[in-house]
């Protein structure tokens, strides 16, 4: 990409967003921010107790990686976050106005398969239903291509970044 935009690579759990997110900041030449890492504490006990967050458990969460953004705004990064509904995403846009979003989607069926996979994860597969029962995906108004989730990951990176570069077109 010539412009160095923040990249928000979203989607449900178990997209790959954490593999994904670190492949294609290298791709970009730069830095990545995990998502998770913002949380609260409070936040990953409730989700690891298979308690989905509520709104007030996310506004902390999105205005740390709207801040994160915010700071890279000119630079370029990537960052992971869910940000399964519009408000989400409209609440980072306020805070980095230039960012553009990464969906990552795919089969639920492939998806529970790698949940199920992962080792030492505080996101239990049974909250899975609640994250695409939340999905709201992105607009037609909104800046950000969706790139399907099958392959390896380095073909989803691949993919990512070639749609990342039409958006420029």
């Amino acid at each position: 990409m010539s412009t160095p935009h923040v990249v928000v690579v979203m989607g449900v759990a178990g997209t790959g967003k954490t593999t994904i997110g670190p492949l294609l900041a290298a791709e970009l030449g730069v830095p990545y921010a995990e998502g998770d890492d913002f949380h609260p504490a409070a936040n990953i006990a409730k989700m690891s107790a298979g308690t989905p967050l509520d709104d007030s458990d996310r506004w902390p969460w999105l205005d740390a990686i709207g801040q994160w953004a915010h700071d890279r705004a000119g630079l370029g990064g990537v960052v992971s976050s869910s940000a399964l509904k519009r408000v989400y995403r409209d609440r980072l846009r306020a805070e980095a106005p230039g960012a553009v979003f990464l969906h990552l989607t795919g089969d639920r069926a492939l998806i529970k398969e790698r949940m199920a996979d992962r080792k030492g994860h505080f996101m239990p597969t049974a909250l899975l239903d609640s994250q695409f029962a939340t999905l709201q995906p992105l607009q037609e108004d909104e800046a950000g291509v969706s790139v399907d989730v099958s392959g390896t990951p380095e073909e989803i990176t691949q993919r990512a970044v070639a749609a990342l570069r039409r958006l420029e077109d």
